[in-house]
This record gives structure tokens, C-alpha cells and sequence, in this order.
């Protein structure tokens, strides 16, 4: 078993998590660069075959909060290596499915393990690391959210291009199998129990306590803010900021490197002091996106300011996900579950939005202005679980 209280151990099990979660994600992520060959390919419209990523986004939020309840009394380890079975055969079936329904049904599949595997693996993360190094070992694993963008998209697309779509799927199973090797080794027996068997009673009613509703809607409006900026980024790009279209790859390279050092960096500064972390970085958010609203028809500070723009926003999730994990301790499975939930809501309705705001009259130059108000919100909502959390008895551990 590995030692929990080793200055460098905690980090392999971590590790494992975080090459999972690369997997998943790179699964999730991968069909939007497949687009057009499985329109053509399965006969549908592009619009049509964009469902299976509106798909996958509900089987996310609704399957993942489910198995949650429903898996509660089994060893997160055991629940973690039968995720990434299941990951596996949704790949497989995605690789070999006749028709479009086919391969939304395995789209699904592999939506249910996605909301599942994210809830489990904070929790582990929590757990097998040592108490004043929490945030780092959750943002270690939500770096494989950012690892997956600048490496596994890219790669996935380039091999489904190359090779054909199912190319894709047939290495994404491969990857899952190698995967589910890392977890199987390096995730130790104990480290992935549950501290005690929680009953779906306990789990729900842990997950609605006040400062998990806070997190929950801190995240979300975190997420519209982002994605206000993210599902409209080429055209800002292009028609504002002046990027030739053949250097957009460059500059969403240089934006997933600023939301994997952002990780990284906000999980170290976490562990030192969340509260500073969270409002430091969302009041610096928006001060970015303010700048990039008066500075968007400068190329170069443009992209520079997306670079910190991002890099602030990625800095916050791990110290929000570690307070949601203490405070629902005792039963953290269903309140982490959510937490995947309550970002997909953010996702869709940032993407949503962004879309009514072109729609109703505005440019794309204004985008970050709207995403800021958002930023702002969030900060608010922070304030608000800070100032809860100061006048609660007993202080929270």
C-alpha cells in the first residue's frame, strides 16, 4: 500500500488519476475535430452529428449525480477501475457503431463515465494526499482536463483524419486500457475506501448543505464566464483581435498551456491559502476581461490578456473543489458528482448566452465585457461563502 503521509508517494496514486482523466476527457473532446468526416460518413448533417456533443453534455450532468447515489456504499477504488472498464467498451462500441443512434447510445456510455469517474477521482485525490496538500492533488488531476486539450484533441483529430474517425476510438480504447493498468497498480486498497459506507440519505443530504450550494453555483458561473469566451473564441479571434486563421491553432496552444499552469498554480496556492486564491484570481479574471473588452482590436495584447485571462480562471477550481470536499467529508461522493454538474449547466448556458448576445445586436468585441459581469458574479458568491464561512460555529476542519 502506499504511504499516504510520504512526502512524495501520494503523488503516484494522484498520477494514475490524472492520466484517467486525460483519457475521459480526451474522449469527450475528440468528436467535435471528427465532425464533418462522421456527418459524411454516417449520413447526417453537420448540425445533426453536433448532437453527440449535446449528448454526451446531458448524459454527463444527469448520469453522473445518479451512479453517485447508487454506487455510494462501493470502494471508490473498485469504482474507479470499473469506470474505466466501462470507458473502454463505450470506446469500442463508438469505434464500431453502424449508424448515428448507435453511436449516440455509446456516446452515452461514455458520458455516465465521465460524471462518475470526476466525482470519484477528487475524492480519492483527497484522500490519498496528505491534509496540507489537498488542493495540489486535486488540481494535479484536473490538469488532465488541460493535458487533454493541447495533447490528446489534437492528437485524436490527427489520427482520425489520417486514418479515419474510428482510428480515433480504436486508440482511445487503447489509451483506457493502459489507463485502467496505471489505476489498477499505483491506487492504493485503502487510500480508495470510503472512510465509512454512506447511505443515499447521507449523500444528499451532505450535498445540499449551504456551502455546497455555494460552490456548486461559484463553479457553474465560473464556467459561464469562460464559455461566453471559449464557443465564440475563433471569430473574436479572427474578426476582432486580427488573427490570421492560420495561427489560431497557436493561440488556443498557448491558451490550454495558460489553463495548465493556471491548474497547477492555483492548487500550490490553495494549499497556502483558498481563500486569498479564489478571490485573488477572480478578481483578476475580470480585470482581464475588462482590458481584453477596451484592448480587442490589439492583436498582441489581445492574446496576451486571453493568456492571463485564462490562467487566472484555472487557478480556482481546485480550491473550490477541496472546500466542497471538506465540508461534505463524511459523504462526498454525490456533493463531488455535482460539482461535474453544475459545470456542464455553466458550459451550456455560457455557450447559450454568448450566442443570444451576437444574436441580439452586440459584436464579438463586446463578449469579454459580458464574460467579466460573470466573473464579477462569481467573485460575489465567493465573498458571500468566505463571510459564511467566518461566522458559522464550529469553524469548518
Amino acid at each position: 500500500m502506499i504511504n499516504k503521509d510520504s512526502s512524495v508517494n501520494w503523488l503516484i496514486p494522484v498520477g494514475a488519476l490524472l492520466v484517467a482523466t486525460f483519457a475521459i476527457v480526451t474522449s469527450e473532446m475528440v468528436i467535435a475535430g471528427l465532425l464533418p468526416q462522421l456527418a459524411s460518413d454516417l449520413h447526417v448533417t453537420i448540425p445533426i452529428a453536433g448532437q453527440l456533443i449535446t449528448g454526451y453534455a446531458i448524459g454527463v450532468g444527469i448520469a453522473g449525480p445518479i451512479l453517485a447515489l447508487l454506487t455510494s456504499r462501493l470502494s471508490r477504488r473498485v469504482l474507479l477501475l470499473g469506470v474505466m472498464g466501462v470507458y473502454v467498451a463505450g470506446n469500442l462500441l463508438c469505434a464500431v457503431a453502424q449508424n448515428y443512434w448507435g453511436l449516440m447510445g455509446a456516446r452515452l456510455v461514455l458520458s455516465a463515465c465521465h460524471g462518475t469517474h470526476f466525482g470519484v477521482a477528487m475524492v480519492v485525490a483527497a484522500r490519498v494526499a496528505p491534509k496540507e496538500r489537498v488542493a495540489t492533488a486535486i488540481s494535479i488531476v484536473v490538469a488532465g482536463v488541460s493535458a487533454a486539450t493541447i495533447l490528446g484533441v489534437p492528437m485524436g483529430t490527427a489520427i482520425g483524419n489520417a486514418y479515419g474517425w474510428r482510428a480515433s476510438f480504436w486508440v482511445l480504447a487503447a489509451v483506457g486500457v493502459l489507463a485502467l493498468g496505471i489505476l489498477a497498480v499505483f491506487i492504493p486498497h485503502r487510500g480508495g475506501e470510503p472512510a465509512q459506507a454512506s447511505a443515499m440519505k447521507a449523500e444528499f443530504a451532505a450535498a445540499i448543505r449551504p456551502i455546497c450550494l455555494l460552490c456548486y453555483a461559484i463553479f457553474g458561473t465560473l464556467l459561464v464566464a469562460y464559455f461566453i469566451m471559449l464557443a465564440y473564441i475563433v471569430p473574436f479571434l479572427t474578426d476582432v483581435a486580427g488573427v490570421s486563421l492560420n495561427l489560431v491553432p497557436w493561440v488556443l496552444l498557448v491558451m490550454g498551456v495558460a489553463s495548465f499552469a493556471g491548474t497547477l498554480i492555483g492548487g500550490r496556492l490553495g494549499d497556502r491559502n483558498p481563500a486569498a486564491t479564489m478571490t485573488g484570481a477572480l478578481t483578476l479574471m475580470a480585470i482581464f476581461l475588462v482590458l481584453l473588452w477596451q484592448l480587442a482590436f490589439n492583436t498582441w495584447a489581445a492574446v496576451s490578456l486571453l493568456f492571463l485571462a485564462w490562467l487566472a480562471a484555472f487557478s480556482i477550481p481546485a480550491s473550490l473543489q477541496s472546500r466542497l470536499i471538506r465540508e461534505a467529508s463524511e459523504a462526498p461522493n454525490f456533493a463531488s458528482t455535482l460539482m461535474n454538474t453544475a459545470s456542464q449547466i455553466g458550459i451550456a448556458v455560457g455557450a447559450a448566452l454568448g450566442g443570444f448576445v451576437i444574436a441580439g445586436g452586440w459584436s464579438y468585441a463586446q463578449l469579454p465585457l459580458v464574460a467579466s459581469g460573470f466573473s464579477a458574479v462569481a467573485l460575489v458568491l465567493t465573498l458571500f461563502l468566505l463571510s459564511y464561512d467566518r461566522r458559522r460555529a464550529p469553524a469548518p476542519a
